[in-house]
């Protein structure tokens, strides 16, 4: 799933190869990378006198719903995650579709009907076995009510029928060819709980503990804009989690939440939704604590509200007028540097931005020509605002034909630190341009942004392997059926020529076509000029080896640990003191793997496989 910070998961969403479930998925994430601590360090924070572990991690941004059809903010859907099993899931070293609740899936002559066989290892927490109903139920509910369809009803936009003819067979017969049918990044639920939840639309799922799932996790207990408190899932199918309880905790404060990582009173940070390069720096040489920087799955962008709507045309918000002339949106960008953001704010810990999709997803990484670059060339944007008829006056301002002045707000995160320091250098660039910028900084950005009463702002998802529901925002069928109303949209984004490109990219298997479609949709998409992307942040984040002895990142070769387009991480963790005797177990995944140690790395061979100098246990995406 994605997440809105929009700042969010993309959803999450999601993968075009097919792998059937063999002794090959045996070795799993087990062979994957992991990132060690010293297993022989105390544990005093984790140690528990029960016995039990616990792996605390801090977050930044609260959790906007515990409903898998609600939810789209990052840490929600990564929760979701290790609450609900998949069809499918993502590979860590590669991230090729690997079984998930299905274990094996295979399309008609036509491609138009699917057939997944559901395992028959998987069971709800409550003692009920997990089976192809509960799956079709899921994407019926999708497909019937629009409240459940929040979120991930992209997916299901183009299904006909949906049935389970068996406990263990789901059928989907498709309308059109839909290339994303290994890469369904929807939490299945379970049928006999959800059936009772009445309206979707409002339904938050935070009320009865333990919630009923069947992921690595089971979630215990919840408390708004405070913690997320899970316990391990001694029952899940791919093997137990080391840790025994997993909480996630919520810091308005990301300065505090790095202190508490010091302290020792959380095992792992990663800010908002990455540590500042000053945090990072200050944590470099601290005991006990190992920062991962790596490249992430995040884009950082200038988002354009071009006039909220509704899907029948109703306008609703208070956007500003000057921002429907492409003109204008073009000179605004112009005026940014961007390389002064990588190097001022960033600190080198990003790589300037360009196309929609990140770098490390390179099939559909694009890049704009040189012709076409909406390049930092503050006099071009002064003279597009001139041809847009928003000339200084003899004070210097800009100002329309009514004698209006052009000043506009932009929606800034007020937890996240690259927001404000951004917004000071908008305020002076634009500022020189004779324009005004107020920075508005909101503990809660959701509700402006649904309402449509902002003119841009900061915005940035985790895209996920599959880019599908990042490209699926910006279609005309994401707009919100009702005013005001929580939808998939992001900035009420309805262009013609896009949604005619996103459906042939949607229907089209052959990899290579596919992805050169996906690429004339991040080109048109830029040169609309309602989104801008100006950085692809590095996942920069830290946590104590003595809490955490192992954990893997994804890509398992350098990735991020937080936000996975999975629950490796979390599920892999080693608890530091009992690494040095830890087991290892299938982990589903195909990785190849590499011990990164103080200062050495260690890879043992053995009849084909990876064998590690400590032992390692069951080891392990946004949208999503």
């Amino acid at each position: 799933m994605v997440t809105r910070v929009p700042h969010r998961s993309l959803r999450p969403r999601r993968r075009l190869r097919l792998l059937l479930a063999s002794g090959a998925a045996a070795l799993a994430l087990a062979a994957g990378s992991v990132v060690p601590g010293n297993p022989l360090a105390p544990d005093p924070a984790e140690a528990r006198a029960d016995g039990k572990t616990t792996l605390t991690v801090a977050v930044a941004q609260s959790v906007d719903s515990l409903s898998p059809f609600l939810a789209q903010r990052l840490v929600s859907t990564s929760i979701h995650r290790l609450m609900y099993d998949y069809l499918t899931n993502y590979d860590a070293k590669d991230n090729k579709a690997i079984p998930g609740l299905a274990t094996a899936w295979e399309p008609s002559a036509d491609k138009l009907t699917w057939t997944y066989t559901i395992r028959s290892d998987s069971t709800w927490s409550d003692g009920r076995q997990a089976t192809a109903e509960d799956a079709a139920w899921t994407f019926n509910t999708m497909m019937t009510d629009e409240g459940a369809a929040t979120s991930n009803g992209s997916f299901v936009g183009n299904f006909e029928e949906v049935t389970a003819p068996s406990k263990d067979k789901l059928v989907i017969k498709l309308k059109e060819p839909q290339a994303t049918m290994t890469a369904l990044d929807v939490p299945i639920v379970p049928k006999h709980i959800w059936e009772k939840a009445g309206d979707f639309s409002k339904f938050n799922n935070d009320k009865d503990f333990p919630i009923v799932g069947n992921g690595p996790f089971i979630l215990t207990d919840y408390k708004v804009d405070s913690y997320v408190k899970l316990k391990a899932n001694k029952d899940f199918w791919r093997g137990s989690p080391k840790f025994d309880e997993l909480v996630f905790r919520y810091y308005k404060d990301q300065d505090a939440a790095v202190a508490a990582l010091r302290k020792g009173e959380v095992s792992f940070v990663a800010g908002s939704p990455s540590l500042t390069p000053a945090q990072s720096a200050s944590l470099e040489n601290a005991p006990d604590i190992k920062v991962n920087d790596a490249p992430g799955r995040r884009f950082f962008a200038l988002a354009v509200n071009p006039g909220a709507r509704t899907k029948d045309g109703q306008k609703f918000g208070d956007g500003h007028p000057a921002l429907l002339d492409q003109k204008v949106r073009h000179a605004l960008f112009m005026a940014v540097d961007r390389k002064t953001i990588i190097d001022k704010v960033f600190q080198g810990h990003a790589v300037e931005g360009e196309g929609y999709i990140p770098p490390r997803f390179g099939d559909y990484f694009w890049k704009p020509s040189d012709g076409q670059k909406l390049a930092h060339d503050p006099a071009k944007a002064s003279a597009l605002l001139d041809e847009a008829g928003y000339r200084k006056n003899s004070a210097g301002k800009r100002v329309g034909k009514d004698g209006k002045p052009l000043d506009f707000r932009i929606l800034c995160h007020a937890t996240d630190p690259n927001d404000k320091a951004i917004g000071k250098y908008l305020q002076e660039w634009w500022g020189d341009q004779g324009i005004g910028l107020k920075v508005d900084c909101l503990d809660n950005v959701s509700d402006p942004w649904y309402a449509g009463e902002y003119d841009l702002a900061f915005d940035g998802w985790s895209v996920n392997p599959d880019p599908d529901f990042v490209l699926s925002i910006h279609t005309c069928a994401a707009l919100p059926a009702k005013a005001k109303e929580t939808a998939a949209t992001d900035n009420f984004i309805c262009d013609k020529r896009y949604d005619e490109l996103y459906k042939k990219q949607l229907a089209e298997y052959d990899p290579a076509k596919r992805a050169d479609l996906v690429k004339q949709l991040e080109s048109r998409l830029y040169d609309t000029g309602y989104m801008n992307v100006m950085a692809y942040p590095n996942a920069v984040e830290a946590y104590r080896t003595d809490h955490i002895a192992s954990i893997t990142t994804m890509p398992s070769a350098a990735g991020n640990i937080y936000g996975q387009d999975g629950y490796w991480s979390w599920w892999s963790a080693v608890p530091a003191a009992g690494a040095s005797s830890s087991g290892s177990s299938d982990s589903g995944s195909s990785s190849t793997g590499v011990l990164v140690g103080i200062g050495i790395a260690v890879v043992v061979l053995a009849g084909g496989g990876l064998l590690f100098a400590m032992r390692r246990r069951s080891t392990a995406e946004d949208r999503e």
